[in-house]
C-alpha cells in the first residue's frame, strides 16, 4: 500500500489495529481541495490506501469529524481506535469507558450515599463517594466511631453538590438521622423489637436512643408494674417497640411494657384457671393506698384490703407492709370475668379472740393501748386483734357528757375494767371510772351537801332552763335559770355566765339516790324585796328611767336596778307630750307584789291627782310570766346586787323605821 505523509516529510508507516473497519473511502467521482498545510490534507486526499495519523492533533480530527470537513465513507468509528487514542482497542476502550463509570457517580442534593474514608486529620474525615470530587465531614461527627480508619464505608447525607468555593458538602450526622426515621418506620410498620439506649430520665419517663433518634418512653410503659426509680435505667440498653411516629413533631414514643404484656396475658389466663377460694399465693407488693395493698401474683394482681392485713387496728398499710415486700396471703373471694381477686393475709393466722387467757371476766382489770378515738368513746387494744369500747359515759363519773378527747388520746395506755364480755361475738366493753370510788355512795355526801350548805364549782354547761355546776369529779348540780339573780330578768344563762367560769352557789335540794342536786347562785345574798317592799309602798313617788315602750306600755328602772311597768294609758303627760326611751321621769307605785317581784307604776298618777285603784290581785302570787313577755333585761349598767348593796338596803329600812325594824307610816 502506498503511504500517505504531510508535505516535506518521510512517509511513516500507517498504524494498524485488528479492530479497524478499513481506511478511509472516498466516494466516487468525488473530489476534494487539499490544503497542503492542513493536517488532514492526508484524510481528505485518501483513497483506500492506508494512512498514518500519528503527526494529526486528535483535536483536529474530532473537529474534522463534527464539523464533516471529510466526505466520503470515512469510519470515524474505527478511526477512532487506530487513531484518537494512543492505539486503544474498541473492546479496551469499552472496558475502559466501563471502569471510568464505575468510579464517577452522578449525584443529587438531599441523598444519602455512602462512602469511604480516603484520609482522616486532626478536624475532618475525607470522604469518596464515587463523584468528581471527595468531601469534607467534620471528625467530630464521627465521635462514636473510635476504631474509624482508612477503608471504612459509612452513610453520608448529601447537602450540596457544590458550595460557594466548589466543594462537595456532606454529613454524618444528616444521614443517621433520614436512615434512622427509615429503620423507625420500618420497626412500626413490621412491629419489631429494636434496642435502644436510655440516654436520660425526663418528666413522667425516659429519653431512648433508637438508630440515632431521641424517642420518648413513658413511665407508664416501662413495665407492667410501677416503676418508683426511673434513674436506675438510665445509660443502659433496653428493648422497646415502637407505638408511635408524629413527624410533625419529630416525636417517636416507644414501649418496653408490650413486650412483656403478651407473657403476661397468658399468665393471667393459666392463674385464673386455676385460682379457687382458699388457696394460699405468694406475691409481692407493688402499690399502696390508704385502703390497702396491690400484690403481684404473677402477672395478675390481686387487693388486699386494710382491714384484711392484720387482726389489730391499723391506720396505714405502710406500718406493717413495705413495697417489693414478697408475701403470703390467701385468697378470700375472685370474679374472673372482672379479674378481680380479693385477698387477705391475718387469715392466715388463728384469730386473737380465740388465744384471750379465760382469766379475763366481768369484773377484771386490763391494760391496753387506744387505738381509736369517736365521738361516742374510745377503743382499747388489749392485745392485737382484741379490742374493748371504753364509752364515754364510762369515762367519768360527771354527768354531763364530755367529748372522749377531754380524757385520752390516741397511743395512751390506760388501765380499764371489764364491764361485758361476749366471746362469741367477740365483743368486750370497759369502763374506767369504775376505777375510782363512786362520789355519791361516799357516807359524807348528804352531810357535806346538805340543803343550805355553799360551795365553789365551774361552769360545764349551758342550757335553755338553767346551766350545770361541776363542784367536784362525779358531783354536778343544776342551777335553775331564775335562780341566778334576784332583781334580774335573765332569758339564758349565757346573759349571765360563761362555760368554764366559777360561780358560787347555795345548795337548795339534795336526792343522792338520784344524784341530783338543786344550786342556786341567787341565795347567796339575801333577798332584796323584803327591803323593797319597804321602799316601794303603795302610793310612794321614786324617779325612774323608760327602758322601753311598746303598744301595751313601758319597763322602767327603778332604784336599785330593778324594774317595773307602767301601762300605756298611765304614761300620758301633763302637757300631752309623747314619752321617749330613755327619759327620766316621776312614777308612783300602783302595785307591789313580793313574791312575783312586780311593780306596777303610773306617770299620769303624779299630775293628774286621781287616786289609781290597785288591782285585785295585787299582793297575791300571780303565774310566772311567759316566756317572750314584754319585759326587758336591765342595761348594761345595772349590775347584780353586791353585799354592800343589801348592807345598804338594810340601813335604808332601819332609818325609815326609826330603829325599831317597824316601818314608819305615812
Amino acid at each position: 500500500m502506498a503511504k500517505i505523509s504531510k508535505p516535506g516529510e518521510r512517509p511513516r508507516k500507517a498504524v494498524e489495529s485488528t479492530d479497524a473497519k478499513g481506511p478511509v473511502k472516498k466516494a466516487k467521482g468525488e473530489k476534494i481541495d487539499i490544503d497542503e498545510d492542513d493536517p488532514l490534507a492526508e484524510i481528505k486526499s485518501a483513497g483506500k490506501e492506508e494512512i498514518s495519523t500519528e503527526a494529526i492533533p486528535v483535536s483536529e480530527l474530532k473537529k474534522a469529524k463534527y464539523e464533516k470537513q471529510i466526505p466520503g465513507e470515512f469510519d470515524f468509528d474505527a478511526f477512532d481506535s487506530k487513531g484518537f487514542g494512543e492505539g486503544y482497542s474498541k473492546d479496551k476502550r469499552a472496558e475502559m469507558e466501563k471502569m471510568y463509570s464505575g468510579t464517577v457517580t452522578s449525584v443529587n442534593s438531599g441523598e444519602v450515599v455512602k462512602g469511604v474514608v480516603v484520609g482522616i486529620n486532626d478536624r475532618d474525615v475525607i470522604l469518596n463517594i464515587g463523584f468528581k470530587s471527595d468531601g469534607l465531614v467534620p471528625l467530630a461527627e464521627f465521635k462514636e466511631m473510635t476504631n474509624l480508619k482508612i477503608g471504612d464505608a459509612v452513610d453520608l447525607f448529601i447537602e450540596e453538590r457544590e458550595d460557594a468555593m466548589g466543594q462537595l458538602v456532606l454529613s454524618r450526622r444528616k444521614a443517621k438521622l433520614v436512615k434512622g426515621w427509615e429503620y423507625v418506620q420500618t420497626a412500626l410498620d413490621k412491629d419489631e423489637v429494636i434496642e435502644g439506649f436510655v440516654k436520660r430520665r425526663t418528666k413522667g419517663g425516659l429519653i431512648v436512643d433508637v438508630f440515632g433518634i431521641e424517642a420518648f418512653l413513658p413511665g407508664s410503659q416501662i413495665d407492667v408494674k410501677p416503676i418508683r426509680d426511673f434513674d436506675i435505667y438510665v445509660n443502659k440498653s433496653i428493648e422497646v417497640k415502637v407505638v408511635k411516629i408524629n413527624y410533625t413533631n419529630d416525636n417517636v414514643v416507644v414501649s418496653h411494657k408490650v413486650l412483656i404484656e403478651k407473657d403476661l396475658e397468658q399468665q393471667k389466663a393459666v392463674i385464673l384457671t386455676n385460682l379457687e377460694k382458699g388457696q394460699v399465693l405468694e406475691g409481692v407488693i407493688k402499690n399502696m393506698t390508704n385502703f390497702g395493698v396491690f400484690i403481684d401474683l404473677g402477672g395478675v394482681d390481686g387487693l388486699l384490703h386494710i382491714t384484711d392485713i392484720s387482726w389489730g387496728r391499723i391506720n396505714h398499710p405502710e406500718e406493717v407492709l413495705k413495697l417489693d415486700q414478697t408475701v403470703k396471703v390467701v385468697v378470700l373471694d375472685f370474679d374472673g370475668d372482672k379479674k378481680r381477686i380479693s385477698l387477705g393475709m391475718k387469715q392466715l393466722t388463728p384469730h386473737p379472740w380465740d388465744a384471750l387467757p379465760t382469766e379475763i371476766q366481768v369484773g377484771s382489770k386490763v391494760k391496753g393501748k387506744i387505738v381509736n378515738v369517736a365521738d361516742y368513746g374510745a377503743f382499747l387494744e388489749l392485745q392485737p386483734g382484741v379490742e374493748g369500747l371504753i364509752h364515754v359515759s364510762e369515762m367519768s363519773w360527771s354527768q354531763h357528757l364530755r367529748n372522749p378527747q377531754d380524757f385520752m388520746k390516741v397511743g395512751d395506755e390506760v388501765e380499764a375494767v371489764v364491764l361485758t364480755l361476749d366471746r362469741d361475738e367477740r365483743k368486750m366493753s370497759l369502763g374506767i371510772k369504775q376505777l375510782t370510788e363512786d362520789p355519791w355512795t361516799r357516807q359524807d355526801v348528804l352531810s357535806k351537801y346538805a340543803v343550805g350548805t355553799k360551795h365553789k364549782g365551774i361552769v360545764r354547761n349551758l342550757t335553755n332552763f338553767g346551766l350545770f355546776i361541776e363542784l367536784e369529779e362525779g358531783i354536778d348540780g343544776l342551777v335553775h335559770v331564775s335562780d341566778l339573780s334576784w332583781t334580774k330578768k335573765i332569758k339564758h344563762p349565757s346573759e349571765f355566765v360563761k362555760v368554764g367560769e366559777t360561780m358560787e352557789v347555795q345548795v337548795l335540794e339534795l336526792d343522792a339516790a338520784n344524784r341530783r342536786l338543786a344550786l342556786s347562785h341567787k341565795h347567796m345574798e339575801e333577798n332584796p324585796w323584803d327591803t323593797f317592799e319597804t321602799i316601794f309602798t303603795i302610793g310612794s313617788v321614786h324617779k325612774c328611767t323608760i327602758i322601753s315602750k311598746n303598744d301595751k306600755g313601758a319597763v322602767l328602772e327603778l332604784p336599785y336596778g330593778i324594774e317595773g311597768f307602767c301601762a300605756a294609758k298611765n304614761l300620758a303627760k301633763e302637757d300631752n307630750s309623747k314619752t321617749e326611751v330613755g327619759e327620766s321621769l316621776d312614777f308612783k307605785v300602783l302595785e307591789f307584789s313580793k313574791d312575783d317581784r312586780r311593780i306596777v307604776l303610773s306617770h299620769k298618777a303624779v299630775w293628774s291627782g286621781e287616786e289609781e285603784k290597785p288591782s285585785a290581785t295585787a299582793g297575791k302570787k300571780k303565774p310566772a310570766p311567759a316566756k317572750g313577755n314584754t319585759i326587758q333585761s336591765i342595761n348594761q349598767q345595772s349590775e347584780k346586787s353586791t353585799l354592800g348593796d343589801l348592807e345598804a338596803l338594810s340601813a335604808l329600812k332601819e332609818k325609815m323605821s326609826g330603829g325599831s325594824g317597824e316601818p314608819k307610816a305615812e
